[in-house]
């Protein structure tokens, strides 16, 4: 029986590099499950890549039909963003093994829906100071960059990933990314125990 591996952390941690790197190494041979939000595409995303882009139109229909698995909506300061997984039929927990980026809520939600003993949690951790020098430097780099946005997140991650939250979830098993090399090894070496 395959495994689905939730990444998760607080923003800034390098959640979105380790998924990456663990996507592409083939010994893991991980599948994608391709989140869905309503916000809008950002510079150098790809539609179905990162995100399956969609409408608030596409997200009443797929809740009419019974196939979100997991949703989370966030009061942005441009809007309502919404953030789900979909049962869309492409996950094959016979076959395959799976990798996606989420946050707490959504993977207790998905381990709910797809059993604990398929969903594995990879918690990424890194000191708050430095995580916001980090998040501060990436704004810095958009074309057009969203400071309020950056700081609402920051502060919204200490309520979504406080530590009763965490041990509520059963999240036990943390990795402080201080050397991504490290780290990416650590986190190579757990899963493949899990799989």
């Amino acid at each position: 029986m395959g495994k689905i591996f939730c990444v998760m952390g607080k923003s800034a941690t390098g959640k979105d590099t380790i998924y990456q790197k663990l996507l592409n190494e083939s010994k893991l041979d991980l599948k994608r499950i391709i989140p869905y939000t309503t916000r809008p595409i950002r510079e150098g995303e790809v539609l179905g890549r990162e995100y399956f882009f969609c409408t608030e139109r596409d997200v009443q229909k797929l809740e009419k039909e019974g196939r979100i698995v997991e949703l989370r909506a966030y009061d942005t300061v441009y809007g309502i963003w919404k953030y789900f997984t979909v049962d869309d039929g492409n996950i094959q927990l016979d076959k395959e093994n799976y990798i996606l980026i989420g946050t707490l809520e959504a993977y207790t939600k998905i381990r709910d829906y797809f059993g604990v003993e398929n969903v594995i949690p990879i918690y990424i951790e890194v000191e708050d100071g430095e995580r916001l020098l980090r998040a501060i430097a990436r704004e810095k780099s958009q074309d057009v960059p969203k400071y309020e946005e950056m700081c609402r997140r920051f502060l919204a991650d200490a309520k979504d990933f406080s530590e009763e939250k965490l041990i509520a979830a059963g999240i036990e098993k943390r990795f402080v990314n201080i050397e991504l090399a490290d780290t990416l090894h650590q986190v190579e070496t757990y899963m493949q125990t899990e799989m």
